[in-house]
């Protein structure tokens, strides 16, 4: 593949924060530990410290979600005090979703391989957080093929990783081609969770990545003092509110808003805001269960796994049941990871590096001759339709499109005449510049006529010049946030390869990857 590189900043897709970030900007370095780049790497494990009986809970637990998979990674390389894990999180989207979240499985599993390349005493393991906890199914249950949109409807509610995705055998219908690895993974499981386990293992198990389902009891149960000391004192929200106010005075805008309690209740069907009322007793939202701090703290000790952190206590809880040293997430996740250090100094929790994913356009065979045809530099391609089409007809007009030239001399000329007409009549000006405007409006209009006249012209070239901006923009919007990767490794069974052997996880540029 023929790889381009754009900076980031140039796309207009990114917010202010997020490319301040990457750009290493001064006054943000108070918001996080070490910047992304790989001499950290050095210092972040030397800091890092990680006890044998918490790496001896994950690989058990690790060993009993694998149970139904045969080709299954090797868990014992984490029972090593020179082993490591470099961390990205996503949803449980149906077909995998958008080619985003690709793209960050692939940036996590290369920069183990960096990392390992760089200090070979260690080991480096790529993990990839299921959010199975998640309950905002609308934001999971569809997916674009061939630009074609599939969406799931079900009645099951509650974390998302517990549904049954049994279900999908009617979506199976609706589409066309034959996705033989997805109707193994969702129609012979019995959760979401363990059919997009099965369908990440056969995809990149064969390069190291391991999925991790945290909701478990025993992995809670590691994390259970931090949610005990959330349901008594509450001190997260209040650390990340003075950390977001120290952003927004900076002129960003934040990205999360904590609660009073960051925690929900967690059952069969059930995912609810735990509140806690000014009598002192606690209530689940949207339910009849109310407890004393007594009863609440007493379900805590044995059932910890009722107990789900929200965005503000889920990376913490990451970074206490893992060996972890890196954090790879998107432009909204490192924002507001950004706001999270305080809460993790006040667990005296090490502070994960925060690494920008990969970004990337891939250009299949068609459109990028098409590409090169044209001459459209990776610029050009992230510029406003419009505009390009404009620019795009002016540029290959064998005639110039604008009377410039002539406009300077017909305004030097009527200069000379509204200089004579105040000489005879000062009051002869008006008309004569009612006139002036007159014919500038008649030059404008003849210029939107000659440059409709060359699109005409130039008919095939526009066409390609749009199908080629519809292909690589659908809806208008960036490729790898709507089109899934099977709209290519459908075509191309290297795909994947192809990706992994092109990112570099340390290039925070957009990426066009043309055939």
């Amino acid at each position: 593949m023929d790889c381009q590189y754009l900076p980031l900043a140039s796309t207009g897709q990114f917010s202010p924060l997020f490319l301040d970030y990457i750009n290493k900007k001064d006054t943000l370095e108070p918001f996080y530990n070490r910047f992304p780049e790989l001499s950290a790497f050095k210092d972040q494990i030397g800091e890092k410290s990680f006890d044998e009986g918490k790496r001896r809970i994950l690989v058990d637990t690790l060993d009993r979600q694998y149970a139904q998979i045969t080709s299954k990674p090797d868990f014992s390389v984490l029972l090593q005090p020179n082993t490591f894990t470099v961390t990205t999180g996503h949803q449980l989207n149906i077909f995998t979703g958008p080619l985003y979240i690709i793209y960050k499985l692939i940036t996590t599993i290369n920069l183990s391989r960096q990392l390992k390349e760089a200090y070979p005493d260690y080991n480096f393991v790529p993990i990839y957080w299921m959010a199975s906890e998640d309950h905002d199914f609308a934001e999971i249950n569809h997916f674009s093929l061939f630009g074609k949109n599939y969406a799931w409807a079900t009645e099951q509610r509650g974390a998302v990783g517990r549904i049954n995705p049994q279900e999908l055998k009617t979506l199976f219908n609706q589409i066309p081609e034959k996705l033989t690895l997805f109707e193994e993974a969702y129609l012979n499981h019995n959760t979401l969770a363990d059919a997009a386990r099965y369908y990440v293992n056969e995809l990149f198990g064969a390069e190291g990545l391991v999925c991790l389902d945290a909701d478990d009891a025993a992995l809670k149960r590691v994390f259970a003092p931090v949610m005990r000391d959330e349901l008594i004192n509450q001190h997260a929200g209040e650390l990340v509110v003075k950390q977001t106010e120290l952003l927004e005075n900076l002129g960003y805008k934040t990205v999360i808003t904590p609660r009073d309690i960051n925690l929900f209740y967690l059952d069969d069907q059930l995912r609810e805001r735990i509140e806690r009322k000014e009598d002192g007793t606690y209530r689940v939202l949207h339910t009849k269960l109310r407890f004393s701090e007594t009863e609440l703290l007493a379900l805590l000790d044995e059932h910890p796994e009722r107990f789900s952190p929200n965005v503000v206590l889920r990376p913490l809880y990451q970074e206490t049941i893992l060996p972890n040293l890196t954090y790879i997430g998107g432009p909204s996740e490192v924002p507001y990871w950004l706001q999270l250090k305080p809460v993790f100094e006040h667990f005296q929790t090490t502070f994960p590096i925060l690494m920008p994913r990969n970004f990337a356009m891939y250009v299949p065979t068609v459109s990028a001759k098409r590409v090169r045809k044209l001459g459209l530099t990776p610029e050009e391609l992230f510029k406003d339709t419009l505009l390009l089409k404009r620019e795009f007809v002016e540029t290959h007009a064998r005639h110039t499109l604008k009377f410039d030239n002539e406009n300077k001399v017909v305004n030097k000329a009527l200069d000379s005449i509204l200089h004579k007409a105040q000489m005879v009549d000062p009051t002869l000006e008006r008309a004569v510049l009612a006139e002036t405007k007159r014919f500038a409006n008649a030059v404008a209009r003849l210029e939107k006529k000659m440059r409709r006249a060359e699109e005409h012209n130039q008919e095939i070239g526009v066409r390609q010049l749009l199908a080629v901006k519809n292909e690589l923009f659908p809806n208008g919007g960036l490729q790898e946030r709507s089109e899934n990767f099977l709209t290519f490794y459908l075509n191309d069974r290297k795909f994947l390869q192809k990706m992994l052997s092109v990112f570099d996880p340390f290039d925070y540029r957009m990426q066009l990857c043309l055939e």
